[in-house]
This record gives structure tokens, sequence and C-alpha cells, in this order.
């Protein structure tokens, strides 16, 4: 049985082990933290999931290890020899291991809940197929509850559609009685202005006049095309 490190240098050599451990398992937290953050949990834990628990699982009892062989060490060392300093490195690595184990404690957690509602929901679903096939009338029932969900949703639309018509329909009736009172109050006004009547059939004669002319004048266009052709 070989002898545990002593001194300055076993308490630097275990302590670099510790801190390489403690490394080896934050990357490994790391790999684990997605498989608890996934969106779609497996129903049972995958090959990788088992094993990358397997891996922290050693690597904090190995850290537990070294930790209290480090405490056994700072025991046997004279008071005056101690170090201030040691204590506190010693006191560092074992929060750090406390919080290493309550991490993976709730992140199992976390896993497992995740685990249990996929399972229960699927769990629902199973049952609720069970039933339909051993009780053929409960399943029409539940389609045409279905279908008559969504032909009232059908209809919904329907109203919301015609209801947005009615509205631009009024809409264009306001617009149309507006114009139409806007029409009766300048026709009223020009009928109160002096001669504002004999102007305007003055000039409705104009173009229609001109209209008279500028029709005889392609007319005779015409004439002289199809004379000359």
């Amino acid at each position: 049985m070989s002898a545990h490190p002593s001194g300055s240098a076993g308490w630097t050599q275990l302590r670099q082990q510790a801190r390489t451990l403690e490394s080896q398992t934050e990357s490994l937290f790391h790999t684990y933290s997605q498989f608890a953050s996934a969106t779609n949990v497996p129903p049972k834990p995958t090959d990788e999931e088992r094993d990358t628990e397997k891996k922290l699982q050693e690597l904090l009892e190995k850290r537990e290890d070294i930790i209290a062989q480090l405490g056994r060490l700072l025991d046997s060392e004279a008071a005056l020899t101690s170090s201030a300093l040691k204590q506190n490195n010693l006191s560092l690595l074992r929060e750090k291991l406390a919080a290493h184990k309550r991490d993976l404690t709730r992140l199992r957690s976390k896993l497992q809940q995740a685990r249990d509602r996929v399972n229960l929901l699927s769990n629902v679903r199973s049952d609720i197929n069970q039933y339909r096939q051993s009780n053929p009338e409960a399943a029409e029932a539940d389609y045409m509850l279905e279908e008559r969900g969504r032909i009232d949703n059908s209809n919904s639309m329907a109203d919301s559609v015609l209801s947005q018509a009615y509205a631009v329909n009024d809409s264009f009736n306001l617009q149309r009685e507006t114009l139409a009172s806007i029409n009766r109050r300048i026709t009223v006004a020009a009928s109160q202005v002096p001669g504002i009547n004999s102007l305007i059939g003055r000039i409705s004669a104009r173009k229609r006049r001109d209209g008279f002319i500028m029709g005889g004048f392609i007319a005779f266009c015409f004439i002289l095309f199809f004379f000359f052709m």
C-alpha cells in the first residue's frame, strides 16, 4: 500500500489534482445541462446522458476523497506551520464541491420532471386511443364534437367578414348622402345668385355647340379620307 503524500509537496500535488477534477466537472456539467434544457426530452435517458451522469458522479467522488486527504494532511501539520492560505483553499474546494453536488441534484430533478410530463401525456393519449377503440360510439361522438367546433369557428369567421362588409356599406351610404347634401346646397346657393343660372346655361350651350362643331369636323375628315382613297 503506497503512502499518502505529505508536506508542502504533497499538499500542492493534491490541490492541483482537485482543481483539475473541478475543471473536468464543470466541462461535463455544460454537456449535462444541455440534456435538461432540451425542448423535447426523450421518455428514457439516452446512453450519452447516462454516461455523462456516471462520469459526473465519479468525478465528485474523487474530489471528495482528495479533499478528505487534504483535510487530514492539514490536521497533521503543527498548529504553527498551518497556513491560513491552505485553510482558505480547502474551504473553497469544499464549497465548490457542495455547489456541484447541488447542481447535479437539481439537473436530475429537472430531467425527471420533464420525463414525467412526457410520460403522462403519452399515457393520456394512449388511454384516449384505447377508450375510442373500445367505444366506437364515444369516438364518433368526439369526432362530431370536433367537427361542430370547426363549423362554429367557420361561422364566427363568416360573421366577422359580414360585419366588416356591412360597416363598409354603411360608410359608403353615409358618404353618398353627404355628397348629395353638398350638391343640393351648391344648387340652392347657385340659384340664389343673380344671373348664375343664365351663365351656366350659356356655358352648357357653348359646350354643346363646340361638340357639334367638333363632330362635324371629324365627319368631314372621314368623308375626305374615303373620297381620296
